[in-house]
């Protein structure tokens, strides 16, 4: 599954804000090609709310242990919380491995999951994934404006 599907898939969702920065948009220069998925049926970047779901297509510092830097190689980042972590992450994978799912190597710990190159084994679920990220930011907004 190319990054373009995946951007393509999650910004038919209601209510989806996909954040996808270039020169000009004010963006620092190392977000330029990756995507952000928000829930945001206004149309405006939340501005207290960080995203449910990232592709980043580069080493950002701190982390590159996904080998992201090399060629044709991406990785999809979604929060799914910390108690579905466990289920879903494949303990004997190295971030660098494509196809598996494994614990974000700087927010695993937060709920966090990643897959580099999502294909055959994960493309279907990190789709899922996605849209169970998204109904969860639904949740999480809609509980916000009824207590404001």
């Amino acid at each position: 599954m190319e990054m373009d599907e995946i951007v393509d898939i999650v910004s038919s969702f209601d209510g989806v804000l996909v954040v996808t920065p270039g020169e000009g948009s004010g963006s620092p220069e190392l977000a330029w090609g990756d995507a952000f998925f928000y829930y945001a049926p206004d149309g405006v970047m939340p501005e207290r709310t960080q995203p449910y779901g990232t592709i980043v297509t580069k080493n950002y510092p701190d982390d590159a242990e996904s080998r992201l830097d090399d060629p044709d190689r991406f990785r999809v980042n979604i929060h799914i919380g910390r108690d579905r972590s466990p289920q879903i992450v494949d303990e004997g994978a190295s971030p660098a491995d494509p196809d598996v799912f494994v614990a974000h190597p700087l927010y695993g710990t937060a709920g966090w999951v990643s897959v580099v190159n999502p294909a055959e084994s994960t493309s279907e679920q990190a789709i899922s994934l996605l849209r169970d990220a998204h109904e969860a930011a639904r949740a999480r907004a809609s509980r916000r404006a009824g207590s404001a």
